[in-house]
């Protein structure tokens, strides 16, 4: 049968580093208050000449080299984003020109923090069906330009940053042993709407908007939702937590991603962490671990991955993989 193979992976962050302690002169907060309970130390945020399409760039080519690809190799280009350059056209587009690439097609993919696990869903679904060999699935976001800076349960979280993965069709046995995307699972419920989401958009405000949030009804449905899906996966896979080796959850929150870990039976050593780096990048945050994970050289050829995310909506899922 056909595998998504990862064949190379890149990240990009922006140049300016932002600590716990620079919010302290902004609004009511500290570095030990946003430790405790987030156990974010540091977040980057763009520059007016940053932007998401010049991230997942930045980032897209470090996978391409990675990969030893060039932009002609790619058939297709996925770009998981909640903060678009524009309205339209979608910002995968003007990454594809960026690449210098005016072959093949390009589009975003809308799910929040979980958008880069639906993508890479989405892109086996892709290889798997023939209607693309090689994909670029990138997440890319710049959340600060949608924060609210005065509201001091948001402004301290979010982050700006992009991952990408290059995925290629490669033929495998069908066992658990392939390399590539081996089982996944999505969810959705927009009865959560109200509890994770942005007061504007072109079609009711005119406006951008900026992000609210109900923390502790977030932190509530979360644990539950993540084990949900990955208990699907594992199921669809015929595996137990015990046969993973590297846990890449979304990182939005230690406190989540302690607790999701611990009720799933995941080993602490086999949890991939860099919320304290990176804060919460949204569609970004798991490939940007991924990319940590693979650069210190824990993630290796051949290791038994799950990644995982859950983002407003509520949207929530997993895919499992071999590396």
């Amino acid at each position: 049968m056909i595998r998504s193979v990862v064949r190379g992976n890149g990240a990009a962050l922006p140049r300016r580093t932002m600590k716990n302690a620079d919010f302290e002169g902004m609004v009511e907060t500290s570095d030990e208050w946003i430790v405790q309970r987030t156990g974010i130390r540091q977040r980057h945020v763009a520059a007016d000449d940053e932007t998401t399409a010049s991230l997942g760039e930045a980032a897209a080519r470090a996978a391409l080299d990675s990969a030893g690809m060039t932009p002609a190799d790619i058939d297709l280009i996925i770009l998981a984003t909640s903060t678009p350059n524009n309205t339209f056209p979608a910002t995968a587009v003007e990454i594809q020109n960026r690449l210098g690439m005016h072959h093949g097609f390009a589009f975003d993919m809308q799910a929040v923090c979980s958008g880069f696990v639906y993508a890479v869903a989405t892109a086996d679904l892709y290889i798997r069906g023939g209607l693309a060999r090689r994909v670029l699935v990138i997440g890319s976001e710049t959340f600060s330009r949608i924060l609210d800076w005065n509201d001091r349960s948001t402004c301290v979280l979010f982050g700006d940053g992009a991952g990408a993965l290059v995925l290629e069709a490669q033929e495998g046995a069908g066992a658990i042993t392939d390399r590539g995307v081996l089982a996944a699972s999505l969810r959705s419920d927009g009865a959560h709407k109200d509890k994770l989401f942005v007061d504007g958009g072109p079609s009711t405000t005119g406006t951008v908007g900026h992000l609210r949030m109900e923390g502790r009804e977030v932190f509530k449905h979360a644990v539950g939702m993540i084990t949900d899906v990955i208990e699907a996966t594992f199921g669809e896979a015929g595996i137990t937590a015990q046969d993973l080796d590297w846990f890449v959850p979304h990182q939005a929150n230690k406190r989540i991603i302690d607790a999701s870990a611990r009720k799933l039976g995941i080993a602490e050593e086999k949890v991939v962490v860099t919320v304290d780096l990176h804060g919460n990048t949204s569609a970004a945050s798991v490939p940007l671990a991924l990319s940590v994970a693979v650069a210190d050289g824990r993630i290796k050829r051949g290791d038994l991955v799950l990644l995982e995310a859950m983002g407003g909506g509520f949207t929530w899922g997993a895919v499992l993989l071999r590396w």
